[in-house]
């Protein structure tokens, strides 16, 4: 799978234009998947697409989207466009709570992975320094809206002390350039990027925010799952394959992920610092989670462990991990 692969940003209006309905045969179908465009949590993804894992397991497999925000490729999902994804667990978590798609959790992709960085400027040395300063997030009740939140809770900078604002990851790094926003939390590699393009400095990694945190993961749409599941079951043992790779081959994967993202390789290697690749996903962490997004009212659940059992299914998983 070639690294030239058409960018889209316009999810729903691109994607809807795919959507035919599952027809008779639909098992000769290939597989349909979509990740995040340069975000290095994704990166079982291209290992599984550049070494043949897919075709390992007899699948037919096609990118039909390549991403900037979860939230886009979650309406992917919603147009029927996907069966299978690579993309943040607080996207599928609020698209499922408020039924704009139907998915279900099958694999963690990544844990931990995001950064918050400060401009290059004197007066901001340390996180004390970001009161009335204006900080940047991928969107509203994602995962690194709520580390932002944890820790500036912390440190008494919640709004009104801080303001916050929505810009998409790859706006981060020039806006701070430009002075647009004194800060911004994202995933890698885009706060490593900031760094040694000397835009910026890191204060601190969300693994001494919220050590272990879910983050990205592998999802299927309730249908596919339902009518596909021995695809879903190869889809996930070539995950784990890949995942497996990631962890043992490191030189390999560094340069994998140096050609889907085009950053340099010292970008890639320090990056991959902050990120955990594994497959095992922590569904209580998942339930914190649930809670915040509650408690901040993005969504309504009344029974947060019904709902996460609803949201994971992890029996896939655990029947591969056997054998």
């Amino acid at each position: 799978m070639k690294l030239k692969l058409v960018t889209i940003s316009l999810g729903v209006l691109v994607l809807s234009l795919l959507v035919q309905g599952l027809p008779e045969g639909a098992e000769k179908n290939p597989i349909r998947i979509a990740y995040l465009q340069n975000d290095l949590h994704q990166l079982a993804c291209w290992v599984a697409l550049e070494k043949g894992f897919y075709a390992q397991e007899g699948l037919e497999v096609r990118v039909a989207g390549i991403f900037k925000a979860g939230p886009e490729l979650m309406s992917g999902f919603a147009a029927g466009a996907l069966d299978m994804g690579y993309v943040g667990v607080a996207p599928v978590t609020t698209a499922v709570a408020n039924k704009s798609a139907r998915v279900v959790v099958l694999a963690q992709v990544n844990s931990e992975g995001s950064c918050l960085v400060g401009k290059k400027d004197p007066g901001v040395q340390n996180l004390s320094d970001l009161k009335g300063k204006t900080l940047a997030i991928p969107g509203h009740a994602t995962v690194q809206d709520f580390l932002l939140r944890r820790i500036l809770g912390k440190w008494n900078l919640l709004p009104p002390q801080t303001q916050i604002l929505v810009l998409k990851p790859p706006e981060m790094i020039a806006a701070l350039q430009n002075g647009d926003i004194d800060g911004f939390i994202a995933w890698e590699p885009f706060p490593t990027r900031a760094v040694t393009l000397e835009a910026g400095r890191t204060l601190i990694c969300s693994r001494e925010i919220w050590k272990d945190h879910p983050c990205c993961v592998l999802v299927a749409e309730v249908r596919f799952l339902e009518t596909r599941p021995e695809e879903a079951k190869k889809m996930i043992r070539a995950h784990v394959k890949a995942t497996d790779f990631i962890n043992t081959n490191p030189g390999e994967a560094i340069q994998v992920a140096v050609r889907y993202t085009g950053l340099d390789e010292k970008t890639i290697v320090q990056a991959m610092k902050n990120v955990t690749y594994s497959y095992h996903f922590n569904v209580e962490a998942e339930r914190e989670y649930v809670q915040y997004l509650t408690q901040w009212k993005y969504i309504k659940v009344e029974d947060v462990p019904a709902f996460t059992g609803q949201l994971v299914n992890l029996q896939f998983l655990k029947d591969i991990l056997k054998k």
